[in-house]
Order: C-alpha cells, then sequence, then structure tokens
C-alpha cells in the first residue's frame, strides 16, 4: 500500500502545474505568474537539440460577484520564448539559473477603472502552454524525411487522418496547465 502513495505522489510531482500570486494596489492589480515542472524530459531533450519553446500565457482578471457569473474585467496574452544555449537556458533571452523547474512568467499589471469598493474581491485565472513542436512543423519534418515535397512546402493531398495525426503527436509534446488566485490588498 506505502508503494501506491508513493507512486501517486511521484506523478503528481511531475505534472505540469501553473501558479500565481496578485496584489492590488490602489487601482493597480499586479500579477506574477509562475510554471512548474513544464520541460519534461522528452521536451528537455527536444530544446536541447535547438528547438525553442514557446510559452503561451493567458491572464484574466475577474470581480467577483456573489450571486452572479463573475465578470471578466480584463485580460491578457504574454508569448515567451524558451530557448537553450551553451551557457544554460533562456526565457526571453534572459538566463535561467535557477533552471527549468520554476518559470518566472512575465508579470503584467492592469489598472482598475476606479478604485475598488472595499468588500468588492477579484481573482486571477492563469492558463498556462508550453509547445516545442507543432503540427506544422512536424508535417515539414515528416515530408523532409521522406524525400517527399521540399521542406517549406505544405503538400495539397495530405489526408486528414494525417493532419490529425500530426497534431496528435504535437499535443503530446505539449504540456498545459491553468490554477486561479486571489487578488490580496496590499497593506
Amino acid at each position: 500500500m506505502a508503494s501506491v502513495g508513493l507512486l501517486a505522489s511521484q506523478a503528481r510531482a511531475d505534472e505540469a502545474r501553473a501558479t500565481c500570486t496578485a496584489t492590488l494596489s490602489g487601482r493597480r492589480v499586479v500579477v506574477r505568474p509562475e510554471a512548474r515542472a513544464f520541460v519534461s524530459p522528452e521536451l528537455d531533450r527536444l530544446v536541447r537539440l535547438g528547438m525553442a519553446g514557446k510559452l503561451e500565457v493567458q491572464l484574466t482578471l475577474l470581480r467577483k460577484r456573489a450571486v452572479w457569473f463573475d465578470a471578466r474585467m480584463d485580460s491578457t496574452q504574454v508569448t515567451q520564448v524558451l530557448a537553450f544555449t551553451r551557457t544554460g537556458y533562456l526565457l526571453d533571452g534572459r538566463p535561467l539559473s535557477e533552471g527549468v523547474a520554476t518559470l518566472e512568467l512575465e508579470r503584467v499589471a492592469w489598472m482598475l477603472d476606479a478604485p475598488p469598493e472595499p468588500g468588492e474581491r477579484f481573482v486571477v485565472q492563469v492558463e498556462v502552454r508550453l509547445r516545442v513542436v507543432t503540427a506544422a512543423s512536424l508535417g515539414r519534418v515528416a515530408t523532409w524525411l521522406t524525400q517527399g515535397a521540399s521542406v517549406g512546402t505544405e503538400p495539397e493531398d495530405r489526408s486528414a487522418l494525417t493532419g490529425t495525426l500530426l497534431r496528435s503527436v504535437a499535443e503530446d509534446l505539449a504540456r498545459g496547465a491553468s490554477a486561479s488566485c486571489d487578488v490580496l490588498r496590499s497593506p
């Protein structure tokens, strides 16, 4: 029984997770998102071979409402590039001296239209997706490997099954996670 719990905790440790912290100061909301355990061994190998990873971060600010759906206040999408050089990993050209276990993503700030009411609550939703390979890039590699059409051209007669298979392989090489965090008022 103990080994089952140990395996479950190891599997959870390998899962990609998104986290964030958000603070409200006056009318300004600042969010600091993080991506944890996003670089799996397969993605690590691909990035070390020279392929760049694209981190897509979607942040949404919501005002909490007790009786109705939360109100969407603002939304931002940020794209960052994860690359590997002789000196190590880079995130948008910034060296990651601590490695890729926890990626501190670009900070986002919003300005509310009006000062919030004393009891008003806000929450931030974060969605992070890391893609190293796309279906289109897999298709170009497959064409090149089979000595089909020249590199950079898309075959017109690619079957729907082939396209679905390429998208499936690309999705298997992508990692994603979402999270939400309450906006805390600064003292």
